[in-house]
């Protein structure tokens, strides 16, 4: 069998979307060994897409026989970012020629019992403070939901430990295996551009992410139920040089921008 040494190293929103990569890469026989954070191509090894995960630029790793090595990197190899404003993925397949025939949802199954079942799922936080509006935007949603008389849950992960403070009603990610299928059962998902924003939409529910100094053509989510809320400003996207006004995260203006999206 032909084999691949595949490395992208970057937060989990990054590595998704490497996986329609990965996906057709198998059905063309490889056997795929990924360099990367575990946790997050243990997804991808799931559906079948990696046979092994190494943490690290290992030798005895880098120096086995390989077919092909596949390395996205600024320090050699294929450079990770398009050099224009197209979607990522799309700039993956055009530089290793690949045909685009992949899956718009991540094949894994939904939690018979889960704590999100029929739910609408929020996460107000982002692996950036830049992104992250006030937390009146998601009061907002609150109030909008509860006269929808559609129950919601917050989504607590490593750097939102900030949201307990503002409510009670959260449930804490441990594993993310059990958070993507749980996060098949729910109802929908309002959240930032974050990684568990991109899982949501990659496991299909409806999903509506809010951008403001990020390039959304460039980083969206993979999804068929995506909708991306942006004011689309003429200084936006600026990130990472963020100014200290940030208008692309007015609260406000994004809730009126999200009602006229939300169809939940």
């Amino acid at each position: 069998m032909k084999k691949i040494l595949f490395y992208r190293r970057g937060g989990l929103g990054d590595t998704l979307l490497t996986f329609p990569v990965l996906e057709v890469l198998k059905k063309q026989g490889y056997r795929i060994a990924v360099i990367g954070v575990k946790a997050y191509y243990r997804l991808a090894q799931k559906v079948g897409w990696v046979d092994e995960i190494y943490e690290d630029l290992y030798p005895q790793v880098l120096n086995r026989p390989y077919d092909l090595k596949i390395f996205f990197s600024k320090n050699g190899g294929i450079y990770p970012f398009p050099d224009k404003r197209i979607w990522i993925v799309d700039y993956y397949f055009r530089y290793l020629k690949l045909p685009q025939i992949y899956s718009q949802t991540l094949p894994i199954e939904g939690l018979k019992e889960s704590p999100f079942k029929n739910r609408i799922i929020l996460h107000p936080g982002s692996g950036s403070p830049k992104k992250i509006p006030e937390f009146l935007l998601f009061r907002k949603i609150e109030e909008f939901l509860k006269k929808k008389g559609m129950d919601y849950i917050y989504v607590v992960g490593e750097a939102d430990q900030w949201v307990k403070d503002l409510t009670s009603n959260f449930w804490e990610i441990e594993d993310l295996e059990f958070l993507a299928k749980a996060f098949k059962t729910a109802r929908g998902f309002i959240g930032l551009d974050s990684g568990i924003s991109h899982l949501a939409s990659y496991v299909g529910i409806k999903t509506f992410v809010f951008f403001g100094p990020t390039d959304y053509i460039v980083w969206h989510p993979i999804g068929p139920n995506l909708q991306i809320i942006t004011l689309d400003l003429e200084c936006s996207p600026c990130f990472p040089k963020v100014c200290a006004e940030s208008p692309c995260l007015d609260p406000e203006k994004l809730f009126l921008q999200f009602l006229k999206k939300a169809d939940l």
